[in-house]
């Protein structure tokens, strides 16, 4: 854990205080919301097939920290500052989703465990892991009609679209040294951000409060954004116990995230060797040596460049959150945005 001086030195563009913000801190703003909506997430599932009913149980304990959910709680209170029902129901539907996500990406990677636990795949087989994925999402769509609201359904429906084109553009660039930074946005705005403005998005349309609308959007979309960044710079400064999969992961799995796009975009005129070297490996998905590439990524000042972007996309979320009515709920999401940044430090 970084000391809290470091902490304020790069992170001086968000609120910080004394002392690094806790996750835990921030759920117990909304605890009792939290409580509720946590068991709704897998007591909303009613399937009459057994074998449904384990894999979703098993993913569901397997899950996060419910970030989603609890940027739902937070905004429903921004909004209205009351225990309301709905916004409980659809946050345990965005946590629905997101684990239906999960899933599919396990598949999809050949993920043996998440979170230090196995997948799916690996407990079952691929066959159930990505029906039962399917099941989630439809299961999401069944709850969602419930609240009889068509622009819920179209923001939810358009979304969930952007979601899996999200995922088939990251495999359509697998293996792909000519991937482009406006590629990779695209790419995470579909996959990562479109998840969190439903999240936020979803609650003004439930509390009848399109004022907020533009505001949870943009801080849907650019906390989105750098949330994503920042997970990919860690995937070669992080520790792999810590983050619970193994550096250099994505080099492997040919996925052109940004601090590989920009290494290649910094080695190609700079230095030619190091730049076939990052080419290959991408290109096949054999890293030579782990540490090499590593090596030539921090070197090359692709992970500087990526933590200024988070920054900036960071800051983007914070500017539209600074024109929501100040409040504990307000604070909890610029908490939430420094709590992700610290992760860089």
């Amino acid at each position: 854990m970084p000391t809290p001086n470091t902490v304020t030195n790069h992170a001086h563009h968000i609120d910080t205080n004394s002392n690094p913000i806790s996750y835990a801190q921030i759920q117990s703003i909304v605890a009792c919301d939290f409580e509720i909506m946590d068991k709704q997430v897998f007591g909303s599932l009613n399937s009459k097939v057994q074998l449904v009913m384990s894999v979703s149980q098993h993913v569901i304990d397997a899950g996060g920290k419910r970030m989603r959910p609890l940027i739902s709680l937070l905004c429903s209170r921004i909004c209205d500052d009351k225990q309301f029902k709905p916004a409980m129901h659809l946050g345990a539907i965005t946590e629905m989703l997101h684990t239906a996500t999960l899933v599919h990406d396990d598949v999809i990677d050949s993920s043996k465990m998440r979170r230090g636990k196995p997948t799916a795949n690996a407990m079952w087989d691929n066959a159930t892991a990505v029906l039962v994925g399917d099941y989630l999402i439809a299961r999401a769509f069944n709850l969602l009609v419930e609240f009889g609201s068509l622009p819920l359904l179209k923001l939810f429906s358009d979304g969930t679209c952007d979601i899996a084109e999200g995922e088939v553009l990251q495999l359509q660039h697998q293996h792909n040294p000519q991937a482009t930074e406006e590629d990779y946005m695209k790419i995470i705005d579909g996959k990562t951000s479109r998840l969190f403005m439903l999240s936020s998005q979803g609650v003004a349309i439930l509390h009848n409060r399109p004022e907020f609308n533009d505001a949870f959007a943009k801080f849907g979309q650019h906390f989105g954004n750098a949330f994503q960044i920042i997970d990919d710079v860690l995937d070669f400064t992080g520790d792999s116990d810590v983050l619970g999969k193994n550096v250099g992961d994505d080099i492997a799995e040919g996925k052109p995230t940004l601090p590989l796009i920009k290494a290649l975009e910094f080695t190609k005129t700079n230095n030619p060797n190091d730049y076939e070297t990052l080419r290959i490996a991408i290109q096949t998905g054999e890293a030579v040596d782990i540490t090499k590439i590593i090596h030539i990524v921090k070197s090359s000042g692709a992970v500087d460049y990526c933590c200024q972007k988070a920054l900036n996309e960071t800051n983007l979320a914070k500017n539209a959150v600074l024109s929501l009515p100040n409040s504990i709920y307000r604070q909890g999401l610029l908490d939430l945005m420094q709590l992700a940044s610290q992760r860089l430090y």
